[in-house]
């Protein structure tokens, strides 16, 4: 794109899907396109050891047979356990419980990684199965490694904090298992801090910070090749996947893939009818897809405008001139305007 720094979007570019990621039409809140046996066994077998009925469960969440189930309802049922357990353990514990899970073939990847930069990526190129609600990225800056979480589907405001919970200890406690060591991530939260924060301190650690613009977690670079005891350089599972095993691993959400669209056009977002032409889809349809998501294309469009902007002011430094001109701003007082409606901050306020 015209005036488009090639350095930063070859940079940004780690936060996009790895090559081969996403095919076909990426799922939504109502596609039926998890598994029976993997993310709802699972939680039915966690509130059958917590004394929960999963009989009565599956009622409350409209789940029938072993078909396969939508986002939807899997959150659906997850909120069905965590309003009857009432409990301020169960985001983390699922958490503990999902990694490296039983999801099929990216799982017996998962389990035999070699390392942490290896175990990361697989995470983010089977989020389809790993990670169904929330897309995780990676980027590296420097000296550290990030995973960022972004939308996948459209989880609701009122769960987005629980499920966020749930991934962050997910990757927390796979790591510290499969490496045989704690390690001491940095944990950014976009939420207000919570009241109690006891359970974080236990499953996460201390270096928790809140009311920040995305949720990410952040750890040194160097501890990335480390070897892990239990990897299997090239096991039979990651080699099937890379001949095309299990396609179904590497969908995306349909919030995850506009994401992954919009973030190399972040100069010159396309319109609407641009986005939806290249989705297969009229502008009308997109846009009520997007409704049924709970956002709008607008609201996307700036949320991976904000994300290029911190990355610019936080991780790199540069001035509000130089990020107004970046993001195709005439001057820096369009960008900062533009960017409190997008954060409810002025950019000298970010910490």
């Amino acid at each position: 794109m015209s005036g488009q720094d090639p350095a930063l979007a070859a940079a940004l570019l780690g936060l996009c899907p790895p090559v081969g990621a996403g095919p076909g039409t990426p799922y939504q809140l109502g596609t039926r396109c998890l598994a029976w046996a993997h993310w709802p066994v699972l939680l039915l077998e966690f509130a059958r050891s917590r004394g929960l009925d999963p009989v009565a469960l599956q009622r409350e969440a409209s789940l029938g047979g072993n078909a396969p189930i939508s986002p939807q309802q899997l959150l659906s049922l997850l909120a069905a356990v965590q309003q009857q357990l009432q409990s301020a353990d169960t985001p983390f514990v699922l958490g503990q419980l999902s990694l490296p899970g039983h999801y099929g073939l990216p799982s017996h990847a998962l389990a035999q990684a070699c390392n942490l930069g290896h175990a990361l990526q697989l995470l983010v190129s089977h989020a389809g199965h790993l990670s169904p609600l929330l897309t995780p990225r990676l980027l590296q800056h420097g000296d550290e490694l990030i995973l960022l979480w972004t939308e996948a589907c459209g989880v609701p405001a009122a769960q987005r904090g629980f499920v966020v919970d749930m991934q962050m200890s997910a990757v927390t406690a796979m790591c510290q298992w499969l490496g045989a060591e704690r390690l001491p991530w940095r944990f950014s939260f976009n939420r207000t801090r919570p009241r109690e924060l006891s359970q974080h301190a236990v499953f996460l650690g201390q270096d928790l910070q809140f009311d920040c613009q995305v949720d990410a977690m952040r750890l040194p670079l160097s501890l990335a090749a480390r070897a892990w005891p239990r990897g299997v350089p090239g096991s039979m599972a990651e080699q099937a996947l890379a001949q095309g095993a299990e396609p179904a691993s590497r969908a995306r959400g349909l919030l995850a893939a506009l994401y992954d669209h919009l973030l190399p056009r972040y100069r010159d977002a396309p319109s609407l009818d641009q986005a939806a032409g290249a989705f297969g889809v009229s502008a009308a349809t997109l846009k009520r897809h997007l409704a049924q998501h709970g956002t709008h294309y607008q609201a996307q469009v700036d949320q991976v405008r904000t994300h290029v902007a911190l990355y610019l002011l936080l991780l790199q430094g540069r001035s509000n001139e130089v990020v107004a001109s970046q993001l195709g701003f005439h001057d820096s007082s369009n960008f900062r305007r533009s960017f409190k409606r997008w954060t409810g901050l002025v950019p000298s306020l970010l910490a």
